[in-house]
């Protein structure tokens, strides 16, 4: 077993569970960065494990730690055992933390605007990530230079699509959309 590569994971999740504040869709930037520095999975991992991770019960960022320390260990299930508990002890830690002193962090005026200061930067983590998975999929070779700048026309037309449809009908149940997506993507993949 290698250890070092064990503990590499849990540190990397951790860090990743210590800043990626705003749920599983604010990991994504740092899923980028651990794909550039590691090479543990490629890019259509990568949009894959947002796909299942979003469409299945679960924490999304838990989802998509515990498949890539599966995969970065060999199939192992330590390895998804290890980055799990490496992206889940920061809020573990923080929230034993604000229970012992609860009420005067509730009460703080300091922790409030501290929690509103951090809006705009959940905000951009986010759509960040909105925008790297966009890129990825319309531009599915990730090299931007504009003499070879090839787009997926088929990707671009279903967003456009899906866009115009969730816009102008709100009221579809996320359910449907996920099945909807689900069901045009195995049609594709065929």
């Amino acid at each position: 077993m290698n250890f070092s590569l064990l503990w590499t994971l849990f540190i990397e999740f951790f860090k990743t569970g210590l800043f990626a504040l705003g749920g599983g869709l604010a990991t994504i930037p740092f899923l980028y960065e651990m794909m550039d520095t590691y090479h543990w999975f490629t890019t259509n991992d990568l949009m894959n494990m947002i796909a299942v991770s979003e469409s299945t019960p679960g924490a999304m960022g838990v989802n998509m730690a515990t498949y890539v320390g599966y995969q970065a260990m060999g199939n192992s299930l330590i390895g998804g055992i290890v980055t799990t508990i490496g992206l889940v002890t920061p809020s573990v830690i923080v929230i034993c933390v604000v229970a012992k002193f609860l009420k005067a962090f509730k009460e703080s005026h300091w922790v409030q605007d501290f929690f509103y200061g951090l809006r705009p930067a959940v905000t951009a983590m986010i759509a960040t990530a909105g925008l790297g998975v966009f890129v990825a999929m319309v531009f599915p070779n990730q090299d931007l230079s504009f003499g070879s700048l090839s787009i997926s026309w088929i990707h671009l037309g279903f967003f456009a699509l899906l866009f115009l449809g969730t816009t102008f009908y709100k009221k579809m149940h996320p359910i449907v959309m996920i099945v909807l997506c689900a069901c045009i993507g195995i049609l594709f993949s065929l």
